[in-house]
């Protein structure tokens, strides 16, 4: 079983930030928008119009309640992070409501209220995810269903989160029902560039004839990065020739691809895009 990890008190200064940025996303454009996006707080805005609770009432009640359902099938897999924003970001909701009651849209456009909400939770989400911690919610629901339907972790939250796009359908118009889906898609690809693209880093394959050493020197000496060498054979000569592999990151890839165009033109350079795993593992957890 795993220890529950201490807070720091900047950890919780951090998270409190990240947590204030996405129910400010939530209350100043989400809300006004009168759509739902891929989120419980949007869930929370749908069931507002059908039962007499406030959304930062709802929101308490489906994150403590998915906490609970998390923690009996899943075990202690959450941690005091999660809880802890689980719990704030409803508390949060709550003071706006009491300062700024009866907001309006800020943009005057559910369209770009929609597109303001993406770009601003998507900020907050990245802080989060950047300490190992999340905003609860549909996260608990993609773990529930990776565990026990064995569906991919990013497939579940897709899912979870259309389906509750597709919840607007029970109090918007067909209008508000395709923005909601469409935000859904935006939030992803958004979502993907702020936390998982920071991740990606290029993986250079280099067969070199002539110039083999002076490409590998300047990976290590000039790039400061590591590097493998493989013999590889050629199917068709079958010559055998060293194969220099690196990892970079976008920066670097680029200063190296110069290097190779006017080093050794005719080599022959595959790349492929890798993902930091350690980083990918520690913002699911």
């Amino acid at each position: 079983m795993k220890k529950a990890n201490k807070l720091k008190l900047s950890d919780i200064g951090s998270m409190s930030f990240a947590t204030l940025i996405i129910a400010a996303a939530v209350y100043f454009f989400l809300m006004p928008s009168k759509t739902s996006i891929s989120s419980v707080s949007g869930l929370a805005i749908v069931l507002s119009n059908l039962i007499p609770f406030q959304v930062s009432t709802i929101t308490m009640v489906l994150n403590v309640v998915l906490l609970i359902i998390g923690f009996l099938t899943c075990g202690n897999e959450f941690g005091t992070k999660t809880v802890y924003t689980s719990i704030l970001l409803p508390v949060y909701l709550a003071i706006f409501e009491q300062i700024f009651p009866d907001m309006q849209s800020l943009t005057g456009s559910d369209t770009l209220d929609v597109v303001c909400y993406t770009f601003t939770v998507s900020i907050g989400l990245a802080i989060l995810f950047d300490m190992n911690a999340s905003s609860g919610g549909l996260d608990i629901v993609a773990k529930i269903m990776n565990k026990y339907l064995h569906m991919d972790l990013g497939r579940a939250m897709s899912l979870s989160g259309m389906v509750v796009a597709l919840s607007s359908a029970l109090v918007y118009d067909k209008r508000s029902v395709v923005l909601s889906v469409l935000g859904t898609y935006l939030n992803g690809i958004v979502l993907d560039h702020f936390i998982f693209g920071r991740s990606i880093k290029r993986r250079v394959c280099i067969v070199s004839l002539n110039h083999h050493d002076e490409i590998l020197k300047f990976i290590l000496d000039s790039l400061h990065s590591g590097a493998s060498l493989y013999e590889a054979t050629g199917a068709y000569t079958k010559e055998k020739h060293s194969e220099i592999i690196t990892i970079v990151d976008k920066h670097e890839y680029q200063k190296l691809m110069d290097f190779i165009i006017s080093t050794d033109p005719d080599a022959f350079v595959t790349v492929y895009n890798v993902s930091n795993m350690r980083y990918r593992l520690k913002t699911i957890q």
